[in-house]
């Protein structure tokens, strides 16, 4: 790609923009690379590439790029055989860590959400942790070598602090000592010349022996080293340079080792450069507010709201264009400043960023295509020192667009034939529009030239389009109207401004009859263009009402539809419940008549209660499906009487009415059980008054079984001294034949206590099917000692 042209559409400010998004040197120098690809496969691997790294930013925020250093430098020189400084080791071993992170990063968000692109390159990334690990052994954070980077050097570093403790408790003990104290200038120790000193007045520089390694600005302190230290100061430097030999063989071993992993080093950096490109380039798509565009290679462009990147949000007019298909030439005419060189720009810089792996700033859906070179000549580039003027520098630059493109190629021609005479410009303006639309390139062109507008009206493949003016406010709104020629607006514009009308009329009687017709006829098309676009916005907001509307209805459709299915379980698992209950409590009273059977010799047969066990059985109902139709209610009776035969609702079960007690309840016999219920839960099968061969069944059924009072049935259980769980036990067992014995009331005695019987006694007899309500024992009942239940 020309970088001619990557300067005429700005690419460069682009890349900048992308380099801010950059996390390390490595991102930002690949960057600097950037160039856009006519590979039509290359390209669709960097957009699939960058469009992997925007969805990990915005399901797992911004990749890890911490600690990685741009350590190419550092390695070629550890493999051609310099020994490497701390710093430079530290952030090798950080750069490691770093590319470790990194990899373990994307791998995770592997099993969340493909990113085949990424971990491929990822996968690149060398461990090397145990060169990482060696470093840091002898590296700490401040980049400073350990004591625990070999035995020797802590040895070292053992001996030097106690060597420079000696040295400096001596001096301490001399500046202490009242006698030295006046030759002194301060009563402290220093160091010049990595050795220990004593600040000692000029006078008394004969009182000390040893050397002077310094003095002050005015000569009036000499700092001294005395004789008494010399020798302790000389194992001090002694031992220093000792470290300074055990800490440079360390720095070698470890420049050694980088060394041996030196081009597995240099390709993980590779891949660091590569993979920080990739998401400073999601970056800036966040930052842009792009999209992903469609490609494609056969020279069609759709841009759908597309917005200049480099124009603020709030001063921007989005540009929607399609070039390609029906049409492959525009020529857009219109007022100076209106907007014409920006939609240029726009066109030619958004495509540049597709072919280059960038999102572009446009809405989903928007395609471009992968060029094999765009061309351009934009502004005016006239020069002085090679004595070209406008005209000449566009003929130059547009003479080498003719000689480098190709079919497949986007040219963009900005004022084209301006700077010359007008009819030779417009006329050579045509010849070359001609040329280069049957070559087969893609072309956009401005242009001032009204003959321009009457030959793209009857040329197949090229149309006109103009920046849209507000004659009303005399203002452009830099909206592209691809369809509609412009007008030049002079008259309009000068009669808005005041000029005089009869002025204007004698211009207008200067303009030929051929131009006139056809500004009347933009003027009339412009026209149309308004009604149909009122009727189209008309039509597009009626359509989002309907879809809004279709919406809300599909929306409270689905709600009713799961309401409805959830009444229906609530109700289903009601039934049930309540069948699964009524058979819970059938079979405890079938248990205790089989006991009164074997104890009393009762006249109940074993045929009867299994009978009667098969109709329970056979009352489950079954769970309907969630579509199923509601079972209609049957008609309630005027009036119940006894005899007659009815469904008890709630059990699903038929009965015989034995009397009715009050306007409320009636006594049913359901197979060997008479229980009370309410008429209301009555619904009538058959009448008495009907007669039938059911009714003389029901009876002899009925007479089969009476709940007498059994003599052995006392009214009063006595459970002092019983555990809670015994008495639980008893206490059921006695109210089970209580209720068979017709009792009213009954006495519980369980003593007063600590009164964790009574408090458990009276919990069950809370929940006890057979009790009505209970009490503690009134004053001549025993009081707190006793629980009095009334049955139902």
């Amino acid at each position: 790609m020309n970088t001619k042209i990557l300067k005429t559409l700005d690419f460069s400010a682009i890349i900048h923009k992308c380099a801010n998004h950059a996390a390390t040197s490595l991102g930002k120098a690949r960057l600097e690379e950037l160039l856009p690809s006519g590979d039509f496969e290359v390209v669709k691997q960097r957009l699939k590439a960058t469009d992997e790294a925007v969805n990990v930013n915005r399901l797992k925020g911004s990749a890890p790029f911490g600690g990685i250093r741009d350590i190419h430098q550092s390695v070629h020189r550890a493999r051609i055989g310099g020994t490497l400084n701390p710093a430079e080791l530290f952030d090798i071993a950080n750069t490691i860590f770093g590319g470790r992170r990194l990899k373990r990063f994307l791998e995770q968000v592997q099993e969340e959400y493909l990113t085949p692109l990424l971990v491929a390159l990822a996968e690149g990334i060398g461990e090397l942790k145990s060169i990482e690990d060696r470093i840091k052994l002898c590296i700490d954070d401040n980049a400073q070598v350990m004591d625990s980077a070999s035995p020797e050097l802590a040895r070292i570093r053992q001996e030097l602090r106690s060597s420079e403790t000696r040295a400096r408790d001596r001096l301490e003990q001399m500046v202490r000592t009242p006698s030295i104290q006046k030759m002194l200038q301060e009563n402290l120790v220093t160091i010049r010349n990595d050795r220990y000193v004593i600040p000692v007045k000029q006078e008394y520089r004969s009182h000390f022996g040893g050397m002077i390694h310094d003095q002050s600005a005015s000569g009036a302190t000499l700092f001294m080293e005395p004789e008494a230290v010399v020798q302790l100061n000389n194992r001090v430097r002694e031992l220093k340079l000792k470290e300074t030999a055990e800490i440079e063989k360390i720095l070698q071993i470890l420049t050694a080792l980088v060394a041996e992993v030196a081009d597995e080093l240099l390709g993980s950096l590779d891949v660091l450069a590569e993979l920080d490109f990739i998401f400073a380039k999601a970056g800036v798509a966040h930052e842009m507010k792009a999209t992903l565009p469609i490609l494609n290679d056969r020279g069609f462009i759709k841009i759908k709201r597309g917005r200049h990147p480099l124009i603020t949000a709030d001063k921007v007019v989005p540009l929607d264009i399609e070039l390609g298909n029906r049409y492959t030439t525009i020529i857009v005419t219109g007022p100076n400043t209106g907007g014409k060189t920006v939609s240029l720009k726009t066109i030619g810089l958004l495509s540049l960023m597709a072919m280059s792996g960038l999102f572009v700033p446009a809405e989903e859906g928007s395609q471009l295509c992968v060029f094999d070179a765009i061309y351009a000549d934009i502004g005016d580039e006239q020069s002085i020192e090679q004595n070209l003027s406008t005209f000449s520098s566009h003929m130059t630059n547009i003479i080498r667009i003719l000689r480098d493109m190709t079919p497949k190629s986007l040219v963009l021609l900005d004022e084209l034939g301006a700077g010359t005479d007008p009819a030779e410009g417009s006329a050579l303006a045509i010849s070359l529009l001609e040329y280069i639309h049957r070559m087969g390139c893609r072309i956009v062109a401005t242009t001032h030239y009204s003959e321009l507008k009457a030959y793209a009206f009857d040329r197949q493949g090229i149309i006109n389009a103009s920046m849209e003016f507000d004659i009303q406010t005399l203002s452009p709104t830099y909206r592209l109207l691809v369809g509609v020629p412009g007008r030049s607006n002079a008259f309009a514009i000068a009669e808005r401004l005041g000029l005089a009308k009869s002025i204007i009329d004698h211009a207008r009687g200067q303009v030929g009859e051929e131009d006139q017709r056809v500004e009347s006829m933009i003027a009339t098309l412009e026209e149309n263009r308004l009604i149909t676009e009122a009727e189209k916005q008309t039509a597009e907001q009626q359509r989002r009402e309907v879809a809004e509307i279709r919406d809300k209805l599909a929306a409270q459709q689905q709600r009713f539809e799961e309401q409805r299915d959830k009444m229906f379980e609530k109700a289903e698992r009601e039934a049930q419940d309540a069948v699964a209950k009524a058979r819970r409590e059938a079979d405890e009273i079938i248990t205790e008549l089989r006991r009164m059977q074997r104890e009393a010799a009762s006249g109940v047969k074993d045929h009867h209660l299994s009978d009667a066990k098969r109709k329970l059985d056979q009352a489950v109902p079954e769970l309907r499906s969630k579509k199923a139709a509601a079972r209609s209610a049957a008609k309630k009776p005027d009036k119940l009487g006894a005899g007659d035969e009815v469904m008890v609702v709630h059990l699903r079960q038929k009965g015989q009415i034995v009397e009715v007690v009050n306007d409320q309840e009636a006594t049913v016999q359901l197979g060997i059980m008479k229980m009370k219920v309410q008429l209301a839960d009555l619904e009538l099968v058959k009448s008495a008054s009907s007669g039938g061969s059911g009714s003389p069944k029901q009876h002899q059924l009925a007479a089969s079984l009476k709940r007498t009072r059994d003599e052995n049935v006392r009214m009063e259980l006595d459970l002092r001294g019983s555990n809670l769980e015994d008495a639980i036990i008893e206490v059921d067992r006695f109210l089970d034949e209580s209720y068979l014995a017709n009792f009213g009331n009954v006495y519980i005695i369980h003593g007063k206590g600590t009164g964790v019987l009574r408090t458990g006694i009276s919990e069950f007899l809370r929940k006890h099917k057979h009790v009505k309500s209970y009490r503690i024992g009134n004053y001549n009942e025993g009081g707190t000692g006793v629980t009095v239940a009334e049955l139902k």
